[in-house]
Formats: structure tokens, sequence, C-alpha cells
């Protein structure tokens, strides 16, 4: 943000005149409420009315709600509010030249802002590379009611160096960043009449060393291929508009909860304010007052908030915020913003480290959110629709996203902060390649700056650095860095560092693994809590939903919505049942939407079909957050004691589980059977091969060789090896009438099952005969009993 400069007034034709304080935005404007309209843009050679959208490739509920001269008319930051301000966004005049070129003489198109290049919202839906770039125009005029005041011109994002004229002489420095908002106080560039913006923007995505996220230079209609990575955003992709302000105003308010004394740490951040200036924070709710205190701008000071009511994703309650300006015992400066009462750390619950939301272990659950459209490409079509993808979160029992190496629109996060999600905020990556010194120092800056700008919404619990090694140096010293910088939240320094080639810093709050499928079997260690920041990706392609008919992709493909929900609801149970009691605190399920040619999403990327049964979803993951909340103990055996396996199956308890001819079945076994099937169905149970944690077991009369799975059937064998050991490893869970279920230690979503005499490896949801749903949870529990041959 540029300052304006020291003791300069506004410019003359902009009378004095007494200031108005700024109070907080009303709710009716953050829903969608009216702004101040700027004038139309464009000019003689190109009227608004002759634009029109591309079709896109899938229409989403809300491609055709999109005003063409006024989309996303919300106030664009929730956090910090003023009352009055003209929105920028519709159409404006637009050219391509080379990327070297100065400004065009003509701008031959028209686009519709904030919505970029490629997209069929933008109306040019056209293949951006390093060698363009991109110019944009409109003009305005300041409503004479802003006069007395300093006029700032701001951009929530826009991808990536962009530099900006008012009326042909530039406004600042350019900006470098894809991801964070920027500001011009533009006054002094103002004539008073009709004012003319340009702005130029260049975008070399992965050929620059910027963050890109999962941008690449694609073909921008649909094609075979792309795999993780997807259409390019270059340009302006979120809202742009005017805002007046007073010469000395508040430009950032920095809030963290301090539940153990009832208060809130407050920063009011300044720009042209005077040293010791004061300002004044209240805490209200329901237009009472709860706190208020008064303290020096830019520095540290307390608001009292007794009794305070606990932000949860099962209770997201926010407080309202006003922050006063002062001079003296005159209000110069107003801003409005909210926030919410919650902490976020790592604490030892049970012997293990575990995450803890106000002091409470919770189970983490959510899903991997891109936050891509078919339509907006980088720009969701509406603010419903921004609206939607977390409200479907929520639908479905989640209670956490992790948005994937992208950041949203401050709108985005009010959101997730009203309607109670927990978020993990991924840092956009670099190219997958090693950056240089120069891509190094400007990620980092992009990153403060970021950090910064999201450091007061409640819902943000996490900063996730790097993603699987993309990009990655110096994993230790940035996590160190980032918990420096924001110490109310935690930080992973590596999200899957089990994948791909990433290098663990070996520090931060949480050890994170990426399964796919999963679960798999992360654990904590004693520094870090455990994490699964990725498992999933099953999919199922839904005709008349696809971006490109036949190309789509996942890591399991799944026959139809029904194999898809059991199977999903196989690896929520394995979370709850297996991992979460073994101390696993969070999970990331790849993914909310379809993106692209991925097809792995939960609903299909237009978001018209939701592909799970959502009350099943829901009542799974519920299950999963619940159990966090009581007894996390896992289900135990009696150690190096020989015990029997019954079947409890209605119609077949008089089964064991025996060897016979090295392979592993079930018999009846009673009294009076032979001598060989009791020593074959009596198993000696000790600490598990794999992992003491769990168990094995090993044959009464073949001592050395042990039950274990091979290719989904189940036998008795010896070995040594690593595979051998974890193949040989079930963990137990608790089954119906105090039985218990034998997960497999390497695949916790795949439980011993007995079918037609035949023990077998089955996965809830599987397509094979042996993993059908009948009677499955039956089929899978045993009987822990006195052995036939002791």
């Amino acid at each position: 943000m540029r300052r304006p400069p020291a003791r300069r007034s506004p410019v003359p034709w902009l009378r004095r005149r007494a200031h108005r304080a700024a109070t907080a935005l009303a709710a009716l404007a953050l829903l969608g409420g009216t702004a101040l309209t700027a004038a139309a843009s464009g000019t003689a050679s190109a009227a608004p009315q002759a634009w029109t959208p591309k079709p896109a490739p899938l229409t989403t509920p809300w491609t055709n709600q999109v005003p063409t001269a006024n989309p996303l008319p919300e106030y664009p930051r929730p956090q910090l509010t003023r009352p009055d301000w003209a929105n920028l966004n519709g159409i404006w005049d637009f050219a391509v030249t080379s990327a070297g070129a100065g400004q065009p003489a003509t701008f031959g198109e028209q686009i519709r802002v904030p919505f970029v290049a490629e997209s069929a919202l933008s109306g040019i839906q056209r293949r951006i590379t390093q060698n363009d770039k991109l110019w944009y125009k409109r003009t305005f005029t300041v409503p004479s009611n802003w006069n007395g005041r300093r006029v700032q011109l701001n951009f929530g994002a826009s991808d990536w160096q962009t530099t900006v004229w008012v009326n042909g002489r530039q406004a600042g420095a350019a900006h470098s960043g894809g991801y964070d908002a920027f500001t011009y106080d533009i006054t002094d560039l103002l004539n008073g009449g009709t004012n003319t913006i340009v702005v130029s923007v260049f975008d070399p995505t992965q050929t620059g060393g910027q963050a890109i996220g999962k941008q690449r230079i694609n073909d921008v209609t649909p094609h075979p291929g792309g795999g993780i990575f997807y259409t390019a955003a270059s340009g302006i992709w979120q809202t742009v508009w005017l805002e007046p302000t007073n010469a000395a105003r508040v430009d950032r308010l920095d809030m963290v909860p301090d539940l153990a004394n009832n208060r809130l740490k407050v920063t009011v951040r300044g720009a042209g304010t005077s040293g010791g200036q004061q300002a004044r924070v209240t805490v209200s709710t329901g237009g009472t007052t709860v706190g208020t205190a008064t303290g020096t701008v830019g520095s540290e000071f307390y608001v009292p908030v007794p009794n305070a009511h606990r932000w949860t994703p099962d209770d997201p309650f926010l407080y309202d915020v006003k922050a006063d300006l002062l001079s003296g015992s005159t209000t110069v400066d107003s801003v409005g913003s909210y926030t919410g009462m919650r902490t976020i750390s790592v604490a030892n619950v049970g012997g293990v480290l575990r995450p803890v939301l106000n002091g409470q272990f919770v189970f983490q659950t959510g899903t991997l959110d891109q936050g891509y459209w078919p339509d907006g490409i980088y720009t969701a079509p509406t603010d419903a629709a921004l609206r939607f993808d977390l409200q479907k979160h929520k639908d479905l029992g989640f209670n956490m996203v992790r948005k994937h190496i992208k950041v949203e629109p401050q709108r985005w996060f009010y959101w997730a902060d009203r309607l109670g999600l927990l978020v993990w905020q991924d840092m956009p990556a670099m190219d997958t390649r090693t950056p240089d010194a120069a891509a190094r120092t400007q990620w980092e800056a992009e990153y403060d700056r970021i950090i910064d700008q999201h450091r007061s919404s409640p819902s943000l619990v996490m900063w996730v650095n790097q993603n699987e090694g993309w990009g990655q140096y110096d994993q230790a010293r940035i996590a160190n860095k980032v918990k420096a910088a924001d110490p109310s939240r935690l930080v992973d320094n590596m999200s899957g560092i089990n994948c791909c080639g990433a290098v663990d810093g070996g520090n931060g709050d949480v050890l994170d693994h990426h399964v796919y499928v999963g679960p798999g079997n992360t654990v904590p260690s004693s520094t870090r809590a455990a994490v699964l920041g990725e498992y999933g990706g099953l999919g199922l392609k839904v005709a008349g939903h696809e971006w490109y008919p036949g190309g789509g992709f996942s890591y399991e493909d799944q026959p139809d919505a029904a194999h898809l929900t059991n199977r999903f609801i196989g690896l929520l149970d394995a979370l709850r049942q297996v991992r979460m009691p073994r101390g696993l605190s969070a999970s990331v399920y790849t993914e909310i939407t379809d993106v692209e040619n991925e097809a792995n999403g939960l609903l299909t990327y237009d978001r018209q079909v939701v592909k799970v049964d959502e009350a099943r979803v829901r009542a799974a993951n519920q299950a999963l957050i619940n159990a966090s909340r009581g007894n996390t103990t896992p289900a135990t055996l009696p150690v190096n004691q020989y015990k029997s396996l019954r079947v409890v199956t209605p119609g077949f308890s008089d089964r064991y589980v025996r060897h016979q001819a090295g392979a592993a079945r079930t018999d009846v076994v009673n009294s009076g059977s032979d001598a060989l099937l009791k020593n074959d169905a009596t198993w000696r149970i000790v600490p598990g091969l794999a992992n003491s944690s769990c168990y094995s077991f090993e044959s009464r009369n073949y001592p050395g060789q042990y039950l274990r799975h091979r290719e989904f059937r189940v036998y008795k064998e010896g070995g040594t090896d690593d595979l051998f050991r974890n193949d040989a490893t079930f963990c137990p869970v608790p089954g119906a009438n105090g039985s218990v279920r034998m997960s497999a230690y390497n695949f916790p979503d795949q439980y011993l099952r007995h079918y037609d005499s035949t023990l077998y490896l089955a996965t809830p949801g599987g397509t094979h005969a042996w993993e059908g749903p009948s009677l499955f949870t039956e089929d899978t529990s045993w009987a822990v009993e006195a052995p036939w041959a002791p």
C-alpha cells in the first residue's frame, strides 16, 4: 500500500468538508447490499452493450446469474469495512499486446472484470502466455459526496505483475503478486471530472518464478490430459473498487483472542498517522457493547470480552468489532470488523500430541478445495457460488477445509468464519523446479502479505507452507519464520512429507502424510501431531457433467454412486475406528469437486450433482467427530496368549478361523473335533510384527508362521521382510456385541472377512464378490475366545 505524502492536502478540486465518521458496514452490504456505482466504462469505440460472455465448458447454477455491469457487487473486504465505496467491476475495454509493448493506441475488445481472460465469463476465453501483456481500461467519476477525502483504488488480487495509471500518470510502483490485495492512493492523480484508469498485467505463469499454485499455460477449452494441473488464470481476478478515506486512516486490524484472560488482543495499524496516535476498539454483540479499550496505533492492547462465547464449527459465534482512529477526542476514521473468540494449539491428549480447539481435541475432517470453476476458472461466478462450496462441506458433515495452493477472496474467509469451518491455508506453490534467489524473495514477500491480510480470520487455524516438495527450499527456516509471524496458529512445514521427493523440515506443529487411497498409518512424533494432508481420490464420472467427456481420471474409479458412497464411508469409518485411536488427528479428502480432468470430487465440476449419499456421509463424518470427543483409546487384545477367533455372523457362530493347506478359512469346531482341527484353529496373539500397538496371530502348531494377507486372500505363512511384517499385522477395532474387527495394518480401511468359508481382506464398498455390503460388519467381526488347543 502506498502511503500519502506527509502534510499533503487533497487536490484543490476536492473541497474540504467536515469529516464523516465511518461506521461498520451493514449486514445487508456484507450479504450483497448495494454500493455507490461508478461511471459507465469504456470508450466511444467500445460500447458496453456489445459485450457478450463466451459459452462455458460446463454451466454452473450461477453461470447465467452474473450481472454484466456489476458482477460480484458485495463489499469485498468484510474484516475492514467502510460504508462508502464504489465497485469498478464490470465491462472494461481490453487489449493484448506483446509482453514488452507499451500501452496500445486502441483497445479493440471488452472484458468483464474480475474474470480472468482465459475464462468464459470474461468474454475473452483465450490462452495467455508469457509472451503476452494484458491491458484494461475504463473511466469513472468520483461521487460528489466524497469531497474532502482521499480516494483509494483497491484490487482484491491480480495475477501477476500489475501496473496502474490514472489519467496517464502511474499510481505508485507496479505490484508483483497474484494472491494478495493491494491499494493505491490516487487522490493526486484525479482531475475532478471523468477519470481514466489503465491497468497492465504481465503473467508468465509457470515460465516465471512466482507463486502459481495449480496454474499451467494450457488450452482454455476442454482437452485431454492436464493431470493435477489446470488452466492458467491471468490478470485481474478479484474485485476492483474505490473507497474514500481520511488522510489518517486505519488500514489493518490485527486481532488475536486470549481466552485464558477473556480478552481480545488487538493492534490497530494506520496509514498517514502520527506517532502516538490513539485508537479505540469496541467489541459488541447484537448492538450491546461487550468491551472497549483504547491504545496506541501500531501497538498491542487488550479489549475485555467477559465470559467469551467460544467460536467453534458447531457454534461459529462472531462478535462485531469497531475500530476508531482518534485525534484527541475527535474520531477521524472508523472501520467495522468482526472476530471469533477461539484458540488453536497442539497439546498432549491422553499421551498423544493433538491439535486442540479452545483447549479440546476435535478430529478435523475436511476436503481438499482447489477453488476452480468451469465458467470463471479462478473466480466464482457469484458470492452465492463462493458460499456454496463451503456450505456443501457443512452439509456433508465436514468441519474443516484445506484451501489447496490458492488464496481465495476475503469474502471466502468471511463465509468460512460465519458458517463454521476450520481452514488450512496453503501458500500457493511455485513451479516444481528449484527456485532461484529472486523467486524465493518474491514468494516469501507475498507469503508475508497474505499472512497479514488474513491473520484475523477465526476460521483459519493452520498455515501450510509447501506441498509435496514443489519448489521446495529452506523448509525449516520458513516454518520458523511463519510461526514467528503468526504464533496464534499452527504451521505445517510440508504437506506430504512422505511423497514425491519432499524434504521434511522436521519442525512445525504437524507431521503430514499423503496416502492414496489411504488412509495409511501416519502416527504422531514426540513434537508433532499426525495429520493426513491428502487421501481418497475416489472417482466417478457422471455423464453430461464432465469437463472433457471420457478424459477424467481418479486414484480409484468407482462403478456407481452406491459404491462410491460405501467406499468413502468405509474410509471415514477406518479413520474413526482405526487411525484416530492410534494418534491421527485430522484428514483431508481429495476432493470436494471434480476439477477439469480430475474426476475424484464428491460433487461434479459444475456443482450440479452431489455424487454421494449426502445424509450417509454426513452421519459418518459426525460419528468421526463425536468419537474424537470421547474415549480415543484403541481396542486391545490379550498378548502372548493362545486364543481362538469365532465367527459372530448369525447362523455361522459355530465356525472358527483355522488354517488348512497353508490357506486361512473358517470351519465348524466343537468339543468333538479332532486334535488337528483344534490346533489349526488356535492362534497365539503377539505384539504386531510391524507395529507393537497392533497384533499378529501366530499358528499354534506352526510356530513362526502367522496369519497374513496376500492379494486379497489370507494365509498362514512365515517371513521376515518388511512387506511380510506389514501383511501379518492387524489392528483391532470394536465390533458388534463385544467382538472385534481386524483391520489390516497397511490397509486400515480393509478388514478380515469370512465369505463362503474363505478368509479375505475385504474393503467396504469394494467391487469384489467378497466385499458385498450384505452382513459386511457381521462377517468382519470376531469373538476372541478361549483356545481350542491351550
